[in-house]
């Protein structure tokens, strides 16, 4: 697995920062961004202060924000250098997590003892835009002979564990 440090994380990766409210930035941070972003580098990771999170330019950094926090708002974040994962490879790093109840998927990298199913950022990102669309529309549901939300959830289960197309998986449930 690469390592990120200050030279290298700003490219293809993705990371989770998480909102920090107690950290002021020194006068000379270590770099300032066209954007406005500021950063200041540790050894242990890195902290950047924006109000956009998200795509930012060819990485996708999400921001765990706390419960009172506004889009394009300024905030500060915080990620250590292991908690950089590259975008543009083809190793199998990440992992889907659906949250049945709220409808909802998400990507994460792999977690320690994790034993799901692995993904390609790519693969994850087609995998979970396929899932919004099972979980927003219905009319796919109509020819099957089963309850909704019983086979959406059999369905999705299968797909985000398997390396199967979801028109694969659909066909074996009718």
């Amino acid at each position: 697995m690469k390592t990120y440090n200050q030279t290298n994380f700003f490219k293809h990766t993705f990371c989770e920062f998480q909102q920090v409210d107690t950290f002021e930035f020194p006068e000379n941070t270590n770099y300032k961004s066209k954007s406005e972003s500021e950063y200041f580098y540790t050894d242990e990771g890195i902290y950047r202060k924006s109000n956009h999170w998200g795509r930012v330019a060819n990485c996708r950094w999400k921001l765990i924000a706390n419960e009172n926090y506004k889009n394009q708002q300024v905030v500060i974040g915080y990620a250590k250098w292991v908690e950089f994962y590259p975008i543009n490879s083809t190793q199998k790093i990440f992992i889907i997590e659906v949250d049945f109840e709220n409808k909802t998927a998400k990507l994460q990298p792999k977690k320690e003892n994790a034993t799901n199913y692995l993904h390609s950022f790519s693969e994850a990102q087609q995998k979970i835009k396929q899932i919004k669309h099972l979980f927003n529309d219905d009319k796919w549901a109509k020819y099957f002979d089963a309850e909704i939300e019983s086979l959406r959830f059999k369905i999705i289960h299968e797909f985000i564990n398997s390396h199967k197309t979801l028109q694969t998986i659909k066909r074996a449930h009718k």
